[in-house]
């Protein structure tokens, strides 16, 4: 049978067992793991149990519905960030046998280290078009083996600027979970990572199994991709979608004001409808609300570290200390120079 374009929704054949407790019977999902050095652990965990749990009845492990093996070149455990390491089950053989490759990447310093056998294992699977996955940082490495261009990534709002430094021109998502884009599927890692898992096992095996997955886990119900990363705590909050995304997207932009215009467009919005929103969530403006979020990292980093005001200043998109200072003080009825100088002398300030 002919692969299609994409393996969203598809219900593949029965195969043979890829999990290391080989068990009889068809599967209707089969997942190979590439594990990069220092990779996220969670990420991983939370993405291996959902399909753990979904594969058989109860809490009983058997892989029956799904199965699942890290690959290797090498045979080597992998160290993941956190220094618990994990041994491979199988060499890398052929991606086909695969319905999805996920690539489990980590610390940034260690994406451009993949080995040359991963990525020509990557391509082959694009190639014969396995869908390909990225969780954490995996978006990085898919991107650096040449195999995203035209396609939508997501990366989580804590790596955006390192994303845009390393891959000029290309625009990542960084408001949203998980990003799914025909053959192509990413998500900013963590928790996100059981709800890209379920999300597959909700298109693969069944809702039910998904669902029990998750609340086995403690995790209530399944996010859809669509659903905000949480980003720098606020005293913003609100419960709308469409605001919430909108301050997400202000954060990840402190340094560079922008138009509410310009940012409905990127959200696929108008400039009305985003402003009613923030009215009827917040009883504010998204201008408003924009400001708030500049002064308010502006005083965090007052008192956390020893930047100069002139380089606060530049940091948080103002044009220059005295509007900084002008904007500080009709806020919080006092100038950035007082707020500093009011501090505890013991209060440990942060290297810049």
């Amino acid at each position: 049978m002919e692969r299609p374009t994409s393996g969203i929704g598809r219900k593949p054949p029965p195969r043979a067992s890829v999990h290391a407790a080989r068990t009889a019977g068809p599967r209707r999902l089969s997942v190979g793991f590439i594990l990069a050095r220092r990779f996220t652990l969670c990420a991983f965990a939370n993405f291996v149990d959902v399909l753990r749990l979904a594969a058989d009845e109860g809490d009983r492990s058997r892989p029956i519905l799904c199965g699942w093996s890290v690959l290797s070149d090498t045979m080597e455990p992998v160290p993941s960030s956190c220094g618990v390491t994990v041994q491979p089950g199988e060499r890398l053989g052929d991606p086909a046998r695969f319905d999805y490759i996920v690539v489990v990447g980590g610390l940034l310093e260690e994406t451009p280290n993949i080995s040359l056998a991963y990525t020509q294992f990557l391509r082959r699977a694009a190639e014969a078009r396995v869908p390909l996955v990225g969780l954490c940082t995996g978006a990085f490495i898919l991107h650096r083996a040449g195999l995203m261009r035209g396609y939508r990534a997501c990366v989580s709002w804590f790596c955006h600027a390192d994303f845009l430094e390393q891959f000029d021109g290309l625009e990542p998502i960084s408001d949203q979970i998980f990003v799914v884009d025909r053959d192509r599927l990413t998500c900013a890692g963590g928790a996100s990572s059981a709800h890209l898992a379920a999300f597959l096992v909700e298109r693969h095996i069944g809702r039910a199994q998904a669902s029990k997955s998750l609340h086995i886990m403690i995790i209530d119900d399944a996010l859809r991709p669509e659903k905000p990363q949480p980003g720098i705590p606020l005293e913003l909050k609100t419960d709308d979608p469409l605001v919430r995304r909108a301050l997400l997207l202000m954060q990840q932009r402190i340094d560079t004001p922008f138009s509410v215009a310009e940012l409905a467009r990127q959200m696929g919005n108008n400039k009305r409808q985003l402003e009613r929103h923030f009215r009827a969530a917040l009883d504010t403006s998204p201008q408003a609300a924009f400001l708030e979020i500049r002064l308010a990292f502006a005083r965090h980093l007052l008192e956390a570290t020893d930047k100069s005001i002139s380089a606060i200043a530049v940091e948080c998109g103002f044009c220059d200390s005295s509007h900084l200072s002008r904007m500080f003080r009709q806020r919080y009825g006092c100038t950035p120079t007082e707020t500093r100088a009011a501090l505890p002398a013991e209060a440990p300030l942060a290297a810049v």
